[in-house]
């Protein structure tokens, strides 16, 4: 057997022990539903479908410990996202997609006790944006997806209601880091900015 598997979880052992955080970490799932508002894109919009309140729906996975430090991983998809009152219209089809990593700092148990636990998010990761056009005249410009490295950063509030379920509330800001120029307006801008907020069922491992 080689010896290197044979020290592995002794050194696992150790390191958990030399950072008591992580080793009282909860490990957490937490699908949410949500909607998206206050969008600006400089993708070519045609019903303004960025601007207006969208639905949203996910998934977030982690752990946080009980000190102050968490990490999670986060993904998120809207569908018809550049459609106007998801009607049909201009639009055909068209989605937007984040997903990516971020750091928490939350409250510490010891402080928050077995109330709500609020904290703080931010991350980078990735965003796509995507539309089709009704017979589209001009693909070169409209119609494009678009992909591009977001950041986000945001807040929420934790509480269980059993030892193994719980809730959580939260608003963040997407952020493309790409910028882009309408050719139409000739406006530079972030490809796709948004303000997410959701809520999501905890799930405690």
């Amino acid at each position: 057997m080689d010896p290197r598997a044979v020290r592995a979880p002794f050194l696992l052992v150790f390191l958990l022990s030399a950072f008591p955080s992580v080793a009282a970490a909860d490990w957490l799932l937490v699908p949410f539903v949500g909607g998206t508002f206050a969008g600006s894109t400089a993708v070519v919009d045609p019903e303004q479908g960025a601007s207006s309140t969208q639905i949203v729906f996910g998934a977030s996975a982690g752990w946080l410990g009980a000190g102050i430090l968490g990490v999670e991983s986060d993904f998120a998809y809207a569908p018809r996202y550049f459609e106007k009152d998801n009607i049909g219209g201009i639009v055909t089809d068209s989605n937007a997609i984040t997903w990516g990593g971020a750091v928490l700092v939350a409250m510490p148990v010891s402080v928050s006790r077995e109330s709500l636990r609020p904290y703080f998010v931010g991350g980078l990761g990735w965003m796509h944006a995507s539309l089709e056009v009704v017979q589209n005249p001009i693909p070169e410009i409209l119609g494009r997806a678009r992909n591009s490295v977001a950041m986000n950063l945001g807040g929420g509030a934790i509480g269980f209601i059993t030892a193994r379920t719980g809730v959580r509330f939260e608003v963040r800001h997407f952020r493309s880091l790409e910028r882009e120029e309408n050719p139409f307006t000739l406006e530079t801008a972030s490809l796709l900015s948004f303000w997410r907020a959701t809520v999501g069922v905890v799930i405690r491992r």
